[in-house]
């Protein structure tokens, strides 16, 4: 059964690529994301919530830490594609050939992002984030703007100087292996203990910058805000609330290896010192940026920054990032998908140049609201539990130190973000765009607010009570990591 559904993630999506590049309609291309997110979420559910595993394939499977990673990949692209919709229909000005395009590698996209957290060998996990890059690239470019080439470019450039680093990490793990010649996670793992200290630290160094290169880690974030900021909104909310989950996952594996080898106070070292460099870049940058769609970007590095703390804390801290891998999935998400409507509404990016949006249009105003309060850990965000979490957590090993200046980098960045936010929400106004912003307003299409309000009602719902069936999957993940 659980082979059956594997094969429906991997093999259906170049069908339906297939498919409509032959179409080569707009509509039949725009059914078509919407069929395979159905059938991906459907699929999805049958693996997380089977119990009968039938793991014959030595490439791809399910285990208990690949599960939520695809379950929030599958449910952000569900969101996505309903958004897509109305969304779409915004695209009168471009060339069938050019929005058909747009859904081929949307579909390769959420392809190769599932492929790569649906492996269990480390070399297909690296041939699959490469073609992340290479099925996104041109969704990043996709406007064909100054900005968007250059940030088309920068995004290649910088991924591929990552893959690259990832590439020399497995080459040294597999020295550490020494006969060990399987790239598997499960052969990885039970040999871990025989690994050759030396040129395991060593391999871990690269993978870490590597991928996380890809997961948007400081210092080797620099591609992020520019590739997130020039994207359709879809995508941004792909780019963010999935992608960066994929590359996470990878490093994840590899540090579950360095803990059994006994190895991983290296580890950890490393990857709090990238987790609060994260959050300290998004507190410098907070304040000196001019377009919003940046900003969300700015805020994606700074959350990966804290799964990497709460991965550097272990114990009760990784209930924390399960926690707030969904929790900034779906809310960001829901952050970037809002930012399309107020880019159609107000037909700028600059922060200066958006005021009155709760007047433009309330019902994307109050989204606007929500899904700053989502992010940002308010009560009763799942980000507010497991910010809490980790905060403990730091208290309970005496890290007091770090825990005030995790506390105090989070506050900073609240407060950037709230400041724009909310003049960006109530301010005045503008008179002189007034018609345009109202006829603009029109178009924006039920489907362009209620992917919004499912995520974000399913962000607060959870920071109050998760159902059994979820924190049993979560649980799992726990066990195995």
């Amino acid at each position: 059964m659980t082979n059956a559904l594997l094969i429906s993630l991997l093999i259906f999506p170049a069908l339906i690529a297939l498919l409509i590049l032959l179409v080569k309609k707009r509509t039949f291309g725009n059914i078509m994301i919407n069929l395979y997110a159905i059938v991906h979420f459907l699929s999805t559910i049958g693996i997380v919530f089977c119990n009968n595993f039938d793991n014959a394939n030595h490439y791809f499977a399910v285990d208990n830490i690949n599960k939520v990673f695809l379950l929030v990949l599958s449910l952000v692209f569900l969101m996505t594609a309903i958004y897509n919709n109305g969304y779409s229909k915004t695209m009168t000005n471009l060339s069938n050939k050019k929005v058909c395009l747009y859904s081929v590698m949307t579909t390769c996209f959420v392809w190769a992002m599932t492929g790569a957290i649906l492996t269990v060998d480390l070399g297909i996990a690296w041939i699959l984030i490469e073609a992340t890059t290479l099925t996104s690239a041109y969704l990043i470019y996709f406007h064909r703007t100054k900005s968007s080439i250059e940030a088309a470019w920068k995004y290649v450039f910088m991924c591929s100087i990552g893959i690259a680093l990832a590439f020399i990490g497995i080459i040294f793990l597999n020295i550490s292996a020494g006969n060990i010649n399987s790239l598997n996670y499960e052969a990885l793992l039970q040999n871990a203990k025989l690994f050759n200290p030396f040129w395991l630290k060593l391999s871990f160094v690269f993978i870490l910058f590597g991928f996380g290169t890809k997961m948007g880690l400081a210092p080797v974030h620099f591609w992020l805000p520019d590739a997130h900021s020039e994207s359709p909104s879809p995508i941004s909310a792909l780019l963010s609330a999935t992608l960066l989950n994929s590359a996470f996952l990878v490093i994840l594996r590899i540090f579950k290896i360095l803990s059994i080898a006994e190895c991983s106070g290296y580890g950890k070292i490393m990857l709090a010192v990238m987790g609060f460099l994260s959050i300290f870049i998004t507190a410098v940058f907070v304040y000196h940026i001019k377009n919003y769609k940046r900003m969300l970007a700015y805020s994606s590095i700074e959350n990966m920054g804290i799964l990497a703390i709460g991965t550097a804390l272990g114990g009760s801290a990784f209930y924390a990032v399960i926690l707030h891998l969904i929790g900034h999935s779906l809310a960001k998400a829901s952050f970037f998908l809002t930012s399309g409507n107020i880019l159609e509404i107000f037909e700028t990016k600059r922060i200066k140049s958006i005021s009155g949006l709760i007047y433009a249009d309330k019902k994307t105003g109050w989204l606007w609201i929500a899904s700053f309060l989502a992010i940002c850990a308010f009560p009763t965000s799942l980000l507010f539990i497991s910010e809490f979490i980790i905060i403990k957590t730091m208290f309970q090993k005496g890290y007091y130190v770090l825990c005030i200046l995790f506390v105090l980098l989070l506050t900073v960045v609240l407060y950037g973000m709230a400041k724009t936010v909310l003049r960006m929400t109530f301010g005045e106004l503008s008179k002189e765009k007034n018609e345009m912003i109202a006829q603009n307003a029109k178009k924006i299409s039920p489907s362009m607010y209620i992917p919004q309000v499912i995520m974000l009602v399913i962000v607060f719902v959870l920071g109050i009570y998760i159902p059994p069936f979820l924190n049993e999957v979560i649980q799992n993940t726990l066990s195995a990591l």
